[in-house]
């Protein structure tokens, strides 16, 4: 049964920066990225609109983002003129299930053009506003990285665990403790292990070396 997030359409769509600002006087911010965020066990068709495509270059505005990844946006704007000084665009983000039409969810992301840094005037704003579809743009050594989210800084800061680290000490014990049927020694009787015991703890310690070896 599907939960009621993807039944009445209001699927939270996650992304960041929650706004884009780009500044004519520095030519670094001409180009930002927007970073798409799938925290869900499924994968997400996503689709970027805009109120004015023809000011912007958009690198891969449609997709899918796998479940637990993020992919990053590539955006350029591409009217740097006085006349868009001070004008907010938007971008709406669609996403749906794989292979359904239906739109579950869906976030605007504002965009604003200003000459150097941001004032308190109010930005100027459309009454009706008219999302299109952004062409599809392939533009040199841009394409849409995905990734996890809990990427390799995650990987490289997790290491074994207590347990398995102490599981592999005690089987490690067990194999070297003696046999039953072996002199009895310094080690009083109880600690004789049968073959069986040994094959179990030889079984159990190559288990938590795999484990060890893939963390």
């Amino acid at each position: 049964m599907q939960s009621p997030s993807l039944i009445d359409g209001k699927l939270p769509v996650f992304s960041f920066p929650s706004s884009l600002t780009f500044y004519a006087d520095d030519q670094s911010s001409h180009k930002q990225v927007l970073t798409l965020y799938n925290p869900y066990d499924f994968p997400l068709k996503f689709r970027v609109l805009c109120t004015a495509p023809k000011k912007f270059v958009v690198v891969d505005p449609e997709g899918t983002i796998r479940p637990h990844c993020c992919i990053d946006i590539v955006i350029r704007h591409n009217g740097i003129t006085q006349s868009n000084y001070g004008i907010t665009d938007k971008f709406r983000i669609q996403v749906q299930e794989h292979g359904q039409r239906q739109v579950l969810g869906k976030k605007d992301i504002p965009a604003t053009l200003l000459m150097s840094k941001p004032d308190n005037s109010a930005s100027s704003t459309v009454e009706s506003e008219q999302f299109e579809q952004l062409s599809k743009q392939s533009l040199p050594l841009m394409q849409a990285r995905q990734y996890a989210i809990n990427g390799a800084q995650g990987r490289s800061n997790s290491g074994p665990s207590i347990v398995v680290i102490l599981a592999a000490i005690v089987c490690i014990l067990a194999l070297i403790l003696p046999t039953r049927g072996d002199p009895e020694g310094f080690l009083p009787l109880y600690l004789h292990l049968n073959m069986h015991q040994k094959l179990i703890a030889a079984y159990t310690l190559g288990l938590v070396t795999m484990v060890i070896f893939r963390i």
